[in-house]
């Protein structure tokens, strides 16, 4: 009966024969003894093989193995300190299912050939881990909805219109018409709300920016929250609140997962709301302040977030904007004239941006008006603007970019390894 690996590190049972179905991690050959580190979906674990404790067809599969081999190893479990996780497998039994070719990952791990073999990379170790984080993190995020009563729909990837804007759409052929990959699909979600109130989608967005960036993806998660009747400070107060759910989780439940990935569990608990707010006018002056050169009306990069927060051990909001460099969808704030009621939320430590939420424009006139003002064929976005012709209701909404909160969370250096198949300017290959 296979047995997994976690479940004998975990059990402690020693003298238990068990048999383990896995992968050759790492092999070694000494005389009449071999050590093969074998690892499963749960982690790794040591088996001995003697030469004299087997019969003739395990010792030679033994000598035969190659890194990744698949193999089935049968034996009986023995403590030992110096193994990992502190027991081994005694072996009496070695069956290689698939032997395969000499693996090509070797001594070669430069980052361009580590992304040529990316789809045998991320049977790494350190990948692997990412991976199962990233998994808890997404689960985390829709069980935090679950709990605040939202619905999750399925939006369309391929749209007529763009959401953030022309420049950085990927133009596609559509039976003939011109097409686009989905930017965002918050326009959508926002068609739900009025039927189910408190909706998310949670889908694949495309943008066509030649970043080379240690945060842009062409290709992302995005989790994109609307709320009927929510006002911005509704609006943030929920995100932080997500951001909590999600962090202290992790840090609850998978400590050792963390440390693995890089992060220290310690410092993530003081992430507790409220998280510090800092208006756009007050960010542009920090900004200065601590050595950058912005002027009003100017977008924060990566030099200028990282300034920001470098005070910070907790996410920081920064909000209302200049309306003339956000969406058409941001509804002015009427307390403060050329500004939107919208907020950026910017991870400490220099990770940057993680989420962007406002509130929307609800109302049909102030919606075309808007439009008008910067040149959008209104034509494009007919069933939008039908969204406010009837029954409309004040709304907000974000959008939050998985790859980052999952680049934050674990500390990365690099936001390519917090997804499989990373698509960027200059990759689209496996």
């Amino acid at each position: 009966m296979k047995s997994y690996i976690l479940d004998i590190l975990t059990s402690k049972e020693e003298g238990k024969h068990v048999s383990v179905c896995g992968w050759v991690y790492r092999h070694r050959i000494s005389g009449n003894m071999a050590f093969a580190i074998i690892r499963d979906s749960t982690g790794i674990i040591q088996c001995t093989i003697k030469k004299d404790k087997v019969d003739e067809k395990s010792w030679k599969n033994t000598q035969d193995a190659y890194i990744e081999s698949s193999v089935i190893i049968s034996g009986t479990i023995k403590k030992d300190e110096r193994a990992p996780g502190g027991y081994e497998l005694l072996a009496d039994k070695f069956e290689t299912i698939s032997r395969g070719e000499p693996f090509p990952i070797s001594k070669d791990l430069s980052e361009e050939f580590l992304l040529d073999v990316r789809h045998l990379w991320m049977r790494s170790q350190k990948i692997t881990n990412i991976m199962k984080a990233r998994s808890h993190i997404v689960n985390y995020l829709r069980e935090f909805f679950a709990n605040e009563n939202f619905w999750e729909f399925a939006p369309p990837i391929i749209t007529k219109s763009g959401c953030e804007g022309g420049s950085t759409l990927f133009e596609m052929n559509y039976f003939g018409e011109k097409a686009y990959l989905t930017q965002s699909s918050q326009m959508y979600a926002e068609v739900f709300i009025y039927s189910h109130e408190k909706v998310y989608v949670f889908a694949p967005s495309f943008r066509a920016e030649k970043s080379r960036t240690i945060r842009h993806l062409a290709e992302y998660w995005h989790l994109e929250p609307e709320m009927a009747w929510y006002d911005q400070k509704m609006n943030m107060e929920l995100q932080e609140k997500m951001l909590e759910y999600v962090v202290q989780k992790m840090v609850a439940n998978h400590p050792d997962l963390l440390k693995i990935c890089g992060r220290e569990p310690e410092e993530l608990k003081n992430i507790k709301v409220p998280f510090p707010r800092l208006d756009y006018s007050k960010a542009i002056e920090k900004v200065n302040e601590l050595g950058g050169k912005m002027k009003w009306g100017d977008d924060f990069g990566a030099d200028e977030e990282s300034l920001l927060t470098k005070e910070y051990d907790v996410p920081l909001f920064v909000h209302n904007f200049p309306k003339e460099i956000k969406a058409f969808y941001m509804k002015e704030d009427p307390k403060k004239p050329d500004t939107v009621l919208n907020a950026d939320v910017l991870a400490p430590h220099g990770h940057g941006e993680i989420i962007g939420g406002s509130e929307r424009i609800w109302e049909l006139e102030e919606l075309l008006s808007r439009m008008k003002e910067q040149n959008l064929n209104i034509d494009d976005y007919k069933w939008y603007v039908d969204l406010r012709r009837y029954g409309s209701v004040p709304h907000s909404g974000y959008g939050l970019g998985v790859e980052r909160l999952v680049k934050w969370i674990l500390n990365l250096d690099h936001i390519r390894d917090t997804i499989p198949f990373p698509r960027t300017i200059n990759r689209c290959y496996p």
